[in-house]
């Protein structure tokens, strides 16, 4: 018999606006209704209302005031910190709470509203009850990991934005498999267009457009370079109006509403993180916390990813993508493929909210097995590949009810192998291998950064940006990693040697 307390999800929704001026609350209340269309006697059920992070200015309390749309009155409402892995996160939190019994039904919603921010009008249809009000009880509480993700050294050499962050990482998985940055942009393309046909038959899709791995891989007025070895049809958008929903409870509660038939088993779900900072991290080009989260998630539902039928990797930039296979031993051309939505550059990157599109999406895919067992596999991300959260769902219940994997041990050894981090080095400057490198460039076409990870020749690493005397054309095209260079000041600058 099923366990009453497993948790499932019941319902989902997901909308987008592509004319009219929207707020993230009025969005997210769209996306939220076409849940409870669905599920209508859970709408009085719901005691918990958690909102992912909202980066399009809703304010301090957007939970509260998507309760107050809803015109529910949930016992606890709460918003996340920043972290592209907090809706899985928050899956597994909730489905902890409803196997323990201490809660029946929840509501997890997410969205942005970048585009109508770019729009440049004001939302005035959403003035007088949004989620930028400050009467009321205050702000949302924050859950969740809120420290930031990037620390002294990233910010000495200008590595803040994950677009100046991930080629880092390329240019190692690039090093590793002995390919040229043009090299490597041609196989990306490969493994990227698949993602451009699912997110052409997904109804939410902001790009649902089947597109070649030329298209993608091979630079143009359309498809500029913005790093290397990324195109712009490589990377999130992040220029979006979307929100999404789903609708958490037990099974004892569904079947008691009637809709037993509607519901997806989570299985299991793992977190772990990699060494925080990126400039601390021994190999830029892996992901041991991803690694340790998925082991953990699949062990903890006795499954394998063979057994999935779906996967969904986060795919904001290729190397994450490239981690994932790496940490699950998944080919990058899988015939199973690398979404469910169609990823982050063409499904649309509503800031921290876009698993909460995937996971809606996998559960809406296996609710159509018919009974059959169907299981699927999401991974997401927090900061730059640094928060990690993986969950497993099926069509069937799991004989073991839900499952949360204990990473602690596994976190303790990933902690430990921190390196030391040199926040300045002499004037006279101190030779250094790069680990890894990246090169910017503007819409233009010219190089405007060109910034590096590397080790003094006293084992510390070091972030350093380029010398003002260093000719940053000079670098276009180039892989550092492996190469010498002279490491001098604070913050640390590098000429080639």
């Amino acid at each position: 018999m099923t366990d009453e307390r497993h948790p499932v999800i019941v319902a989902t929704g997901q909308v987008n606006e592509r004319d009219g001026v929207v707020s993230p609350v009025e969005l997210m209340t769209r996306a939220a209704e076409v849940c409870l269309s669905d599920v209508p006697n859970l709408r009085a059920l719901i005691q918990h209302v958690s909102v992912v992070n909202v980066l399009s200015g809703a304010g301090s309390a957007p939970a509260s005031a998507l309760a107050q749309r809803l015109n529910i009155q949930p016992e606890r409402v709460e918003t996340t910190a920043v972290g592209g892995n907090a809706p899985q996160w928050l899956v597994s939190r909730l489905a902890d709470s409803i196997s323990a019994g201490d809660l029946d039904v929840a509501l997890i919603a997410g969205g942005e509203t970048q585009r109508s921010i770019a729009s440049q009008r004001a939302v005035e249809s959403d003035q007088g009850a949004n989620s930028h009000r400050t009467d009321g009880p205050g702000p949302d509480p924050i859950v969740s990991d809120d420290r930031p993700g990037f620390g002294p050294a990233e910010l000495g050499a200008g590595l803040l934005a994950p677009v100046h962050v991930y080629p880092l990482f390329e240019s190692v998985l690039a090093h590793k498999a002995g390919r040229t940055f043009a090299d490597q942009r041609e196989f990306l393309g490969r493994m990227l267009s698949p993602m451009t046909k699912v997110a052409a038959a997904h109804d939410c899709a902001w790009f649902p457009v089947e597109r070649s791995a030329a298209d993608i891989s091979d630079p143009s007025a359309e498809n500029r370079l913005v790093s290397e070895g990324y195109t712009k049809r490589m990377c999130a958008f992040l220029g979006v109006d979307q929100a999404a929903s789903v609708i958490m409870c037990s099974y004892g509660v569904a079947k008691a509403a009637g809709i037993a038939d509607r519901c997806v088993f989570c299985w299991s779900g793992a977190d772990a993180s990699d060494v925080w900072f990126p400039s601390a991290r021994p190999d830029p080009g892996s992901s041991p916390g991803l690694r340790v989260a998925g082991a953990a998630a699949l062990g903890a539902a006795s499954l394998d990813v063979g057994d999935m039928r779906f996967l969904d990797f986060y795919s904001c930039f290729p190397c994450v993508l490239e981690m994932a296979c790496e940490a699950f031993g998944v080919d990058p051309l899988d015939s199973r493929g690398l979404t469910v939505t169609g990823g982050l550059p063409y499904f649309g990157g509503p800031g921290n909210a876009y698993s909460l599109f995937a996971i809606a999406t996998m559960a809406e895919m296996l609710r159509t097995s018919g009974g059959a067992f169907e299981a699927g596999l999401l991974s997401s991300i927090g900061w730059y590949s640094t928060k990690h959260s993986v969950g497993v769902y099926a069509s069937v219940p799991s004989e073991k009810g839900w499952s949360r994997a204990d990473t602690g041990r596994e976190q303790l050894e990933i902690d430990r192998s921190e390196l030391q981090v040199a926040l300045d080095v002499p004037a006279t400057g101190m030779p250094a291998t790069v680990d890894a490198s990246a090169i910017h460039y503007g819409g233009d076409g010219v190089v405007t950064g060109a910034p590096l990870l590397a080790t003094l020749h006293d084992g510390r690493r070091v972030a350093a940006a380029a010398s003002e005397t260093v000719k940053l054309s000079d670098l276009a095209g180039l892989n550092l990693v492996g190469e010498r260079v002279h490491i001098t000041g604070t913050p640390p600058r590098y000429q080639p040697s």
